[in-house]
């Protein structure tokens, strides 16, 4: 028994290699002609180009993995059924499912080393080529402690808690109007502010106005809303918002703990989390879904059709997973939810196949 499962797990290694190496060199491929101009326009010496890439590696091999290990156990099963082998282990009084342990075993394994490698290598790199694309970028100015934003606008000093440029909001905005001497003349506090026909509104307002002379409060005002002339955008914010995939779970976890208890959404982090745990176990899902589908393909199974299921399923899976993750984001599912429904439900097709396919 021991020498069939060398065999079977032989034979799946080398197309789960085959296929990753694959699907990791396309992507790669089609990164490099879309950043290429960034490079050329800074005139980026080799090594960076080598380092960009080498960082970029680990983010999406743990991406495409889920893909390659569907279609190395689609074309390892079908492989076995196509040149008999599978008969003659059933003849031996082997089951189609005994065969296939080896698989969903060895997808376990991978799901956990992708877990891991999400946990303390992805973050890492995920930075170092974020750093290496911006290197050029023009941040003068700007400190950057992962969740605050420091800069200087004309003679305010502006800190942000956190900004999503993508919508044009920022939360927890501080501005401090400096008079005579760089001190404090007045503090702008709004718990909000949106991007509106070209101008900031803060939401939810306080301005205390100081002494410039003893910097002793003087006067504090209460408002619902007040226009801002703060001079950025939110694309230029693009570079400063946090990057999830830079942060592992314990630091996600970390973040949404300490920004639910300042009193700030922290739902985006929350699902980001969850999301952590539960996509490295797609791993398995694909295996425990490829299986049915060899065995159902029978003889019938080839490389073209591998390749052109595998992507079909694997795409599916990502739409249906990034549909509930933003449904997780609007606050619409509860981040658990979202993030893990993705699994729950291909895994429910899968079983659905499973007893469909005669032994």
């Amino acid at each position: 028994m021991k020498l069939l499962n060398r065999y079977i797990l032989t034979t799946f290694v080398r197309v789960l290699l085959l296929a990753l190496g694959a699907f990791v060199g396309i992507y790669l491929l089609i990164d490099f002609f879309e950043k290429i101009n960034d490079f050329i326009n800074h005139n980026a010496p080799l090594s960076l180009y080598l380092l960009y890439f080498l960082n970029k590696i680990p983010q999406v091999a743990t991406q495409i993995i889920p893909i390659a290990i569907l279609m190395a156990t689609f074309m390892t099963l079908g492989g076995l059924s196509r040149t008999n082998e599978l008969t003659a282990m059933r003849s031996c009084g082997i089951s189609l499912w005994r065969a296939a342990t080896p698989l969903l075993v060895s997808a376990l394994f991978l799901s956990l080393t992708v877990l891991a490698v999400n946990e303390y290598i992805v973050p890492v790199t995920a930075k170092k080529a974020y750093d290496i694309l911006a290197f050029n970028n023009d941040q003068a100015g700007v400190s950057l402690h992962r969740d605050k934003i420091w800069f200087r606008d004309g003679n305010d000093i502006v800190n942000i808690r956190l900004a999503y440029p993508g919508n044009g909001q920022l939360e927890g905005i501080s501005v401090f109007e400096l008079g005579p001497e760089f001190r404090p003349s007045t503090r702008i506090e709004a718990q909000q502010a949106s991007y509106i026909n070209g101008g900031w509104l803060f939401k939810n307002v306080t301005i205390r106005h100081f002494s410039s002379g003893t910097g002793e409060l003087q006067k504090v005002e209460h408002l619902d809303e007040m226009s801002f002339a703060l001079h950025k955008r939110p694309k230029d914010f693009k570079a400063l918002a946090p990057r999830n995939n830079e942060l592992s779970f314990r630091q996600l976890h970390r973040l949404a703990k300490q920004l639910h208890a300042e009193g700030y959404d922290a739902t985006r982090y929350r699902v980001d989390m969850h999301s952590r745990l539960a996509t490295p176990f797609a791993c398995l899902i694909m295996a425990f879904l490829g299986i049915p589908f060899a065995l159902q393909k029978g003889r019938g199974a080839s490389l073209t059709a591998g390749i052109a299921i595998s992507v079909l399923i694997g795409f599916s899976f990502y739409i249906v997973q990034a549909m509930l993750l933003a449904f997780g984001y609007s606050g619409v599912f509860p981040p658990l939810v979202a993030a893990w429904a993705a699994n729950l439900l291909f895994f429910l097709l899968g079983l659905w196949l499973v007893l469909s396919v005669r032994e």
